[in-house]
């Protein structure tokens, strides 16, 4: 690299991999001697630049729209966003913001995007992310769109940033891969793509590493854009698709970052109220059971009891233990609909509480194993936390061979469509707070009305809300009244058809 590629600049291109050339032709790092001498040389560059950024970005509309596409995908429209480096502000008003801020060193890329976009919903500051002040409650959404590589501490950006999160806050980050670095320098002589001065080439474990160090946890990180220049049919098919798909997400250009601030301990003034919903049919030799051994939790424990289609006295002896156990918060409801999904959406319907549980009533999974879950919601180890049946051995009649076969391949298979590991889909225990219940039913429409199961509504809703999906091993016990009302091929293929929409709803959105 003894060229020096950035003639326009004397001291860039910069620290690390980008070297400049002095008078005796030795390669020497760029170190400025204080931030502010680093602020002042990225202004300067981009306030030289900012009347011919649109330009630019007309030239090569293949990459900035896949961009846009990418983070339209991750941000609901109606979010409040800030956006840091936010250049002529076309990505921050794309994305339909509630309340979106656009921040930028240069004077004049704030003059462009105020002009551009500044009206309605979006404003535009001229200020770095380290002096600006901001008087609300916290932005949903935090993204750094291309522009890692000009910051000279990045875990100082992101320590910024802090004061600026609420505990729903997701930071996302995209940034070139490495891999093409030489491709983007011959791209930048040819002047295919504008010059811009680099200080730093990250990789997705550089970025999660200062996240990390700087309080926050990685929920996911991906690679997309394999044809960043638009080609009829071609481009389409490389990046929606096979970028998508591993090998090729390894050799594509743009790499993502979604992170969260590191959870506390449920702030709280009280302990949480919990429901726990119990979807039951043809179980009405466990109902006694479940209200004696579902441990109280939090503040009050509700127990909610929903029938639909028992052909037995499960009804019956809901309403028994109703009468029986006053002491104890039981709802009992009886849907019209068919199906657990259907019951599921009922019981949360009717909840009170600020935690909502799933409970299936053929107890495999015991009732005094919901405290576990609930600890790791309220102590932010998890935003939701799913049952794993497969991690510890099973007593012997607890799940059928063809079953826990098709339980594994769905695992993996919905591990790969939602971007985090998912290792038991099928579960029935799943835990949430109801703030994001409400948010993940906001996604129903997007999906459809498609889950008989009502395990995918909430992976699928919580997945494109980026919550922190972690699994919890239980012990799946044998049944001791009744028989599984799951069919191994019918319902078989009616998760294939969950997959394709998974797949199409959330790995190619």
């Amino acid at each position: 690299m003894g060229k020096r590629r950035l003639t326009s600049m004397a001291d860039f291109p910069g620290r690390g991999q980008a070297v400049r050339e002095n008078d005796d032709k030795r390669e020497q790092p760029f170190r400025p001697q204080d931030l502010e001498e680093c602020h002042g040389r990225i202004r300067t560059f981009f306030d030289g630049i900012a009347q011919q950024r649109e330009d630019w970005i007309e030239r090569n509309l293949g990459y900035h729209e896949q961009i846009e596409r990418q983070y339209r995908s991750l941000i609901p429209a109606g979010s409040t966003v800030l956006d840091v480096g936010c250049g002529t502000g076309r990505l921050v008003n794309s994305l339909q913001p509630s309340v979106g801020v656009g921040l930028d060193l240069s004077s004049t890329m704030v003059e462009v995007a105020t002009r551009k976009y500044g009206s309605g919903q979006v404003e535009f500051i001229n200020t770095a992310v380290e002096t600006f002040e901001y008087e609300g409650e916290g932005f949903d959404y935090i993204i750094f769109s291309d522009v890692l590589s000009y910051f000279y501490d990045i875990k100082g950006v992101f320590e910024a940033v802090r004061r600026y999160c609420h505990p729903r806050t997701r930071i996302i980050c995209n940034f070139y891969s490495r891999l093409w670095q030489p491709i983007i320098q011959v791209a930048e002589e040819l002047n295919l793509k504008a010059r811009h001065p680099v200080l730093n080439w990250v990789t997705k474990g550089d970025v999660a590493g200062f996240l990390r160090m700087s309080g926050y946890e990685v929920i996911r990180s991906f690679a997309r854009i394999l044809c960043p220049k638009t080609v009829p049919l071609l481009s389409g098919v490389l990046n929606k698709y096979l970028s998508a798909v591993k090998p090729f997400e390894y050799l594509s250009l743009a790499n993502f970052v979604v992170a969260r601030p590191k959870m506390t301990p449920f702030a709280r003034e009280r302990e949480p109220s919990v429901s726990v919903v119990v979807p039951c049919r043809n179980e009405a030799g466990n109902i006694r059971a479940i209200v004696e051994r579902t441990p109280e939790m939090g503040g009050d424990t509700e127990l909610i009891f929903v029938e639909g289609g028992s052909t037995d006295s499960t009804f019956d002896a809901c309403l028994e233990v109703q009468r029986e156990f006053v002491e104890k918060d039981i709802v009992v409801s009886r849907q019209e609909g068919v199906g657990k999904g259907d019951a599921v959406r009922l019981g949360f319907s009717l909840a009170r509480g600020d935690v909502l549980m799933i409970l299936d009533a053929d107890m495999t999974v015991p009732p005094e194993d919901l405290v576990h879950f609930y600890n790791a919601l309220v102590e932010g180890k998890a935003e939701f936390v799913n049952g794993s049946r497969l991690v510890y051995s099973m007593e012997p009649e607890a799940m059928r061979f063809l079953n826990l076969c098709a339980n594994k391949f769905f695992g993996y298979a919905f591990t790969f469509l939602l971007g985090q590991r998912v290792k038991d889909t099928l579960c029935g225990t799943k835990v949430l707070t109801k703030t994001d219940y409400e948010r993940v039913i906001s996604f129903r429409e997007y999906f459809g009305e498609i889950d008989p199961f009502g395990d995918f509504d909430l992976l699928f809703g919580a997945a494109k809300l980026n919550l922190d999906i972690q699994d919890l091993p239980i012990r799946y016990r044998d049944r001791v009244y009744g028989e599984t009302n799951i069919s191994r091929f019918r319902h078989g293929v009616m998760l294939l058809e969950m997959c394709n929409v998974a797949l199409k709803k959330l790995r190619f959105a």
